[in-house]
C-alpha cells in the first residue's frame, strides 16, 4: 500500500477586532478599498483559460435583525433577514420597517437592532509568490486562510494595523 505524503502547509490566521465594525457601510467601505486599492500588492493570474483580477470578491452577506415591541417596549417579535449585497441590505430593511402588514402581524413597532446585525466577505488574492489565499471580513474579526508564506499573514496585518476601525 502507498503511504500518504505531505504537502504543502497552509496556515490560518485570525484578528479579533477590540470593536465590531459600526455598520454595513463602514463594513462595505473596507472591503471595497481592499478590492480597489489592492494594499497587498496582489497580481492577475489565468486559471481555466480566464484571466481574475487581483483581488476578487468571492462572497458576500448582511443580516439585518429587527425586533418588534409592544407599547411597554417589550419585544413581541423578531425578523432577521439575510442579503447578498449592500443595497439589498439598504433596500430590505426600508421595506420590513414599512410593511404595516409585518408589524401587525407581530403587534409591535419594528425597530433595528443593529448591535445583532451580522456582515461578511470573502476576497480572494493572488499573491506575486503564486499562492492564492484568501481574506475574510466579518464585523468582529478578519481572517488569512489557505497562505503558507508568512509574509503574506505580515502584509496584511500591517495593513490591519492602519485601519483604525480593524483594531
Amino acid at each position: 500500500m502507498a503511504d500518504f505524503e505531505d504537502g504543502t502547509t497552509t496556515k490560518t490566521a485570525t484578528r479579533r477586532l477590540s470593536s465590531p465594525i459600526a455598520d454595513a457601510t463602514a463594513f462595505n467601505a473596507i472591503v471595497q478599498a481592499v478590492v480597489v486599492s489592492n494594499p497587498f500588492g496582489c497580481v492577475s493570474y489565468m486559471s481555466g483559460g480566464a484571466t481574475h483580477a487581483p483581488v476578487e470578491k468571492t462572497r458576500e452577506s448582511y443580516t439585518a435583525k429587527i425586533v418588534y415591541q409592544d407599547e411597554d417596549a417589550n419585544v413581541v417579535g423578531t425578523l432577521s433577514d439575510r442579503y447578498s449585497t449592500l443595497a439589498g441590505f439598504n433596500a430590505g430593511i426600508a421595506a420590513i420597517m414599512a410593511a404595516g402588514s409585518i408589524t401587525t402581524a407581530h403587534a409591535g413597532s419594528p425597530a433595528r437592532d443593529t448591535d445583532r446585525e451580522t456582515y461578511s466577505a470573502t476576497l480572494k488574492c493572488h499573491d506575486p509568490n503564486g499562492e492564492i489565499y484568501t481574506v475574510s471580513f466579518s464585523r468582529d474579526r478578519i481572517t488569512i486562510a489557505s497562505y503558507s508564506d508568512d509574509a503574506i499573514r505580515t502584509k496584511i496585518e500591517t495593513w490591519a494595523d492602519t485601519e483604525t476601525a480593524l483594531a
